[in-house]
Parts: structure tokens; C-alpha cells; sequence
């Protein structure tokens, strides 16, 4: 299982620099957890990493070699490295495995030949994100949950070994973030993946990662344990509101929650008739 590093890496674009000498490394079987405001430069930095960034200044190793340095083509690259993007197109004319089945371009030759073990990875795939029962549903006529669903399905079919992930419990419900969550912490332990995460959601950070990494500004303002890097002062700090930390008295787990105008709001009671 590859590991993927990158060191201080300087991301822009047309001139003016969103990432400033950023390092990270994703290891295997561990989930590295991206947080941060808006514009902080997490997507950024993960399209870096799956080398759709080119970097004006760093460098990028896969193993202990650097990419600008491997004889490495897009499709060798991609038997290493996925990523679900934050968007992508809705193809039309196409069923829902059919698209699960592109995660498998990496792996076939001409005339999408040469790949045996091709079937068992889209059906694994689709079973761990439960979409069998869309199989032949076109993926135009799809909710934006289902959809995002068959787009990780494809990913997780590539069978690369680091997977990055931008987002990817938007348009899920909570059903379905929990699953996503869970599967994400399956493919790190049980496969030796490493997984690299932007998420929102802080409380789903800390649940899911072993390193989260919290970007302001362009800068990686802090990395290590989710205990560590997720704290009030912290956090207060990089998103300019009362963040308060603790602990879930019964399960430990760490909970954030922001403190808006009205922390104390208590609905009303109903009169009495």
C-alpha cells in the first residue's frame, strides 16, 4: 500500500497563492481528516495530492519517490491514487453500473480488456455502498444522495491504495453519512487503505479520523490527534466564533458546538387550556 506525502507544497491560481508550504502525509491504514473554514485551502490541497494541482513549489512523493520525478502515466497513477471530487458531471445514457464500472479504466487495456478481476470489484464496490438495487437505473433519473453513492462507488472499485475524499457526506443523509463514515474506517483497518477526508462536520472528524489536519488562511494551523488539534482555543480562534469542546459523558467522544447569538434559546412552553 502506497504511502502519498506532500511537503511544502505552495498551491495557486493565475498568480495568487491559496497554500502556503503545507505538508501532509497520508499513511496506511489511517484516515487523515482535512478541516477548516471556507477558502482555507483544503480542496486545494487534496487535488494536489491526487495530482490535478500542479504545485508551484514543494514536492510530492509516492513510496519515497517523487512524482515530478516518476516515468508514471495517468493510468499507473490511478491504480495508486482516487478521488471523489467534490462535483461531477451526471452522465446521461449511462446505468448506474456502468459508472461504478469506470472506476476499472486504470486496470484494462484497449477495448476495456485485460482486467479479471474487473467483476468482483464492481460488485464489492456496490454492495458496501448499497447500490445493487440501482444497478440498471439509469444515473440521470438518481437523487443527488444516490448519485453520490454511485461516485464513491466507482472510486472504491479502482481498488487504489490511498483514497481521497472531498466532502463526501454532501447530499447523504444521516443514514447514510454514519454508513459512509463507518465504511471509511473499514477500508482503513481491514484493507490497510489511507484516506484522506475534507469534512465539515468536526464532530464527524473526530469520530472517523486518527490525524486531522486544521487549515485558516492557507496554512496548516495545527496536525495530530483529533484531542489534540480540535479544542476551544483552537477552534475559536480559526473560525472566528465561540467554539466550546467536551465529551460525551457516555460514549467519550469528543462534540463541538458553535455558540451562536442565542446559546440559551429554549423553546416555549405550550399554553394550558
Amino acid at each position: 500500500m502506497p504511502r502519498i506525502t506532500g511537503a511544502d507544497l505552495q498551491l495557486g491560481y493565475h498568480g495568487r497563492t491559496v497554500v502556503h508550504g503545507a505538508g501532509i502525509s497520508l499513511r496506511a491504514g489511517r484516515v487523515t481528516a482535512l478541516v477548516g473554514p471556507n477558502g482555507s485551502g483544503k480542496s486545494t490541497l487534496l487535488r494536489a495530492l491526487a495530482r490535478l494541482h500542479r504545485p508551484d513549489a514543494g514536492t510530492l512523493r509516492v513510496g519515497e519517490e517523487a512524482v515530478d520525478a516518476l516515468a508514471m502515466s495517468r493510468r499507473e497513477f490511478a491504480r495508486l491514487v482516487t478521488l471523489l471530487a467534490q462535483s461531477r458531471p451526471t452522465p446521461t445514457g449511462l446505468s448506474v453500473a456502468d459508472v461504478v464500472g469506470f472506476g476499472r479504466h486504470p486496470h484494462r487495456g484497449r477495448w476495456r480488456a485485460g482486467d479479471p478481476d474487473g467483476p468482483a470489484a464492481v460488485a464489492r464496490a456496490m454492495a458496501v455502498t448499497r447500490i445493487e438495487e440501482l444497478a440498471d437505473r439509469p444515473v440521470d433519473e438518481l437523487s443527488g444522495g444516490q448519485l453520490q453513492r454511485v461516485w464513491l462507488a466507482s472510486c472504491l472499485a479502482q481498488d487504489a491504495g490511498v483514497l481521497l475524499l472531498d466532502e463526501p457526506t454532501t447530499f447523504l443523509d444521516l443514514r447514510f453519512q454514519v454508513e459512509l463514515l463507518d465504511l471509511v474506517r473499514d477500508l482503513a483497518d481491514q484493507d490497510g487503505v489511507a484516506i484522506g477526508v475534507v469534512l465539515h462536520d468536526l464532530d464527524q472528524a473526530a469520530a472517523v479520523a486518527d490525524e486531522v489536519v486544521l487549515l485558516a488562511e492557507g496554512r496548516i494551523r495545527a496536525a495530530g490527534p483529533p484531542a489534540d488539534v480540535l479544542t476551544t482555543e483552537l477552534l475559536t480562534d480559526v473560525y472566528g466564533i465561540r467554539i466550546e469542546v467536551d465529551h460525551d459523558p457516555r460514549t467519550g467522544a469528543l462534540r463541538t458546538r458553535p455558540v451562536g447569538r442565542h446559546p440559551s434559546r429554549v423553546p416555549a412552553a405550550a399554553p394550558r387550556r
